[in-house]
């Protein structure tokens, strides 16, 4: 690859112009006049919009593309929604800055205008976990100096409504009327759930009280146990995290990963 050659983003289908290539070396970027096979380096192309660019995309020529792109890329989903509002509402473009330049080091965050009639213009943001959106709240808040009220996180509901028509909502005002749905599903994760084995018993009680369904118990060993649970996302959000460290004295851990979508009242 060199300077010059148009190269295409395989999973988005950009294309670009080669401005630079060269290689990073221990005192930064050093120009070269051709990068190849098996080495590390960087490319400097004409992108405008660095959204179109993701982590784990494929880059091709585009005058002689590979046939299929290299396997794992994925693209990130949020899984948390919440609105951000700023305390002053004379802030509100300050805050579209901020969020547009949080997302060019992040783009797993994704946001949209709106408006609420208690809070004003502001708008509603997607991210991975909680952790994920306690970090990113922090960063607008210390990088950015904005002053932030975030609303209760919530998740994204499919609702099939009676003329067959399926709407995603994530806010509770956007909800069809009764007489409109036929059913709501709601999204599961597949928790995994770390924990010395004297825990166990209160932990299950935990996973039941949150909806939880039962798939798994591994021993990893003598004393730690690795319990699976199918658990309403919604529920995984709420208080899930700060129960689970009070009930195990801070030894439990927890992960998860997005299952299905279920029925669900």
């Amino acid at each position: 690859l060199k300077a010059g050659d148009k190269i295409r983003l395989m999973n988005t289908g950009a294309k670009y112009d080669v401005v630079e290539v060269g290689h990073l070396s221990a005192f930064g970027l050093e120009k070269a006049d051709s990068i190849s096979a098996g080495e590390v380096g960087y490319i400097t192309a004409s992108i405008k919009t660095v959204s179109e660019t993701r982590v784990g995309d494929t880059v091709t020529n585009d005058d002689n593309p590979t046939n299929e792109p290299l396997k794992g890329f994925k693209e990130a989903l949020p899984m948390v929604f919440s609105g951000l509002y700023p305390v002053d509402n004379e802030e509100y473009h300050e805050l579209k800055e901020a969020l547009e330049k949080l997302k060019l080091s992040d783009s797993s965050i994704t946001f949209e205008p709106e408006t609420s009639s208690a809070l004003g213009f502001g708008f509603r943001c997607g991210f991975l976990g909680m952790l994920h959106m306690e970090i990113a709240q922090e960063r607008l808040e210390r990088e950015y100096d904005l002053s932030i009220v975030t609303t209760a996180p919530s998740v994204v509901y499919k609702v099939h409504k009676t003329n067959g028509e399926v709407v995603e909502i994530d806010n509770p005002a956007n909800l069809p009327g009764a007489q409109y749905r036929e059913f709501i599903e709601e999204p599961y994760v597949r928790v995994s759930l770390i924990t010395p084995n004297e825990y166990v018993g209160t932990l299950m009680d935990l996973c039941q009280s949150k909806r939880g369904i039962f798939i798994n118990m591994n021993y990893l060993d003598k004393v730690r146990v690795d319990l699976i649970y199918h658990i309403p996302l919604s529920e995984v959000i709420t208080d899930f995290y700060d129960q689970l460290k009070s009930r195990t004295k801070g030894y439990a851990s927890l992960d998860y990963e997005f299952e299905d979508y279920k029925r669900s009242k």
